[in-house]
């Protein structure tokens, strides 16, 4: 196999092709990215990934990429040390001289797209979601959007995980409709993530049901709504258990702190299983997936779950209203309403198993037609080669 080199005219030079990924949380690049870098290695480019250290560096430099902190305050806004940020992708960026900046999340996406500009390499960003600061309207909404303006100017791709937030660049002058494009989240790895065979059973044998959300504890996941729906639900179905899975002790300013979830577990109202590794047991082991969220990209529990043929209760927001389609795999309720989030889940109790499991099943149709991690891989390649060997 050829391995992709570096090009310039019609001259190619011996050295592979090095692409830098930059992202704020190497658990983040792991988790959603390995894919992408374990493909970009086999086709023979050179991958480093950049992200503050943490226990996630042993595996990311297990998949063969080469690893480089980078310290990045996820929350922080002061200008002080944001503009050190700055400094260190420049400093960084000049010892590496990368072919390709590919950035994700909010910070690497506007200082490493920055301090790539500034040293001309050509960038490709990802807006995985707009995060908080686009859920209201506010001072913030206003720096984030200035600063995207300069940051994006000159990028090569930009990848949006919805339609909503391309059409919000777009409109807002943050981007124009050629670079601006398209991708389903971060794709999913359809063998990795697959559905079992679930045995035929009667809705009697349905002693026990699970509904599960994974998110970061974080109160724009709707995880206040979700608790206040079990507590509506528990009262006529003390059989139901309510599940929460995910990080506390998260760097974001809506983290929903340990006291408060420990309260909730001594209510009797939720169960919290902590955090983990592989989420696919547990998945397994409900019954139906809920994420209340004000705003996503495309959540990525949503589409695993989906792909391992699990029902969703998901809100009418931006990004699960890609992923869920109403009454065929799953229901949709409103923003903010803990009210219509119980009835759409007592919706799910109250429906025939089988009519559950069809809604599984269509789930993981509408995730192998539409969101396969591999139709992700091959965009980033396009992109790749429309850098390195543009059409004279």
């Amino acid at each position: 196999m050829d391995r992709p080199v570096r090009q310039v005219g019609a001259l190619k030079i011996g050295a592979p092709v090095k692409v830098m990924i930059a992202i704020n949380d190497a658990w983040n690049i792991y988790n959603f990215r390995a894919g992408l870098i374990k493909n970009l290695l086999e086709k023979g480019y050179e991958v480093i990934a950049v992200a503050p250290d943490g226990e996630y560096t042993p595996r990311l430099e297990a998949l063969g990429c080469r690893f480089v902190p980078i310290p990045i305050e996820c929350q922080g806004t002061n200008p002080g040390r944001d503009a050190l940020l700055l400094f260190r992708f420049i400093r960084l960026m000049r010892r590496e001289r990368p072919d390709v900046f590919i950035g994700y999340t909010v910070k690497p996406n506007v200082y490493g797209s920055m301090a790539a500009n500034h040293l001309g390499i050509p960038v490709i960003n990802n807006i995985t979601g707009l995060g908080a600061a686009f859920i209201k309207e506010s001072f913030l909404t206003r720096i984030v959007r200035k600063l995207y303006r300069v940051s994006l100017r000159n990028s090569r791709k930009i990848f949006f995980q919805n339609q909503d937030d391309r059409r919000y660049f777009i409109e807002s002058g943050l981007s124009t409709p050629d670079v601006a494009d398209f991708l389903p989240g971060s794709g999913i790895d359809l063998e990795h993530f697959s559905s079992r065979a679930i045995p035929s059973s009667t809705d009697e044998e349905q002693e026990q049901f699970r509904f599960l959300l994974i998110a970061r504890m974080l109160w724009d996941k709707g995880v206040g709504e979700f608790v206040e729906a079990a507590r509506q639900l528990r009262k006529k179905y003390p059989h139901v258990e309510f599940c929460l899975l995910g990080f506390l002790d998260v760097q974001n300013p809506a983290a929903i702190s340990r006291e408060q979830i420990q309260d909730w577990v001594e209510e009797g109202v939720v169960n919290y299983l902590g955090a983990t590794d592989d989420v696919r047991p547990e998945i397994d082991n409900a019954d139906c997936i809920v994420l209340p969220s004000y705003r996503e990209g495309t959540p990525r529990t949503l589409l695993e779950a989906a792909a391992m043929a699990k029902p969703i209760v998901a809100t009418e927001a931006v990004g699960c209203r890609a992923v869920v389609d109403h009454e065929t795999t799953g229901f949709l309720c409103k923003l903010y309403d803990a009210d219509d989030l119980a009835e759409k889940m007592e919706q799910m109790l109250e429906m025939p198993n089988e009519a559950r499991r069809e809604m599984g099943r269509q789930g993981r149709v509408r995730v192998e037609g539409r969101f396969d991690e591999q139709f992700v891989i091959r965009k980033y390649h396009d992109a790749i080669d429309d850098i390195l060997y543009p059409v004279p």
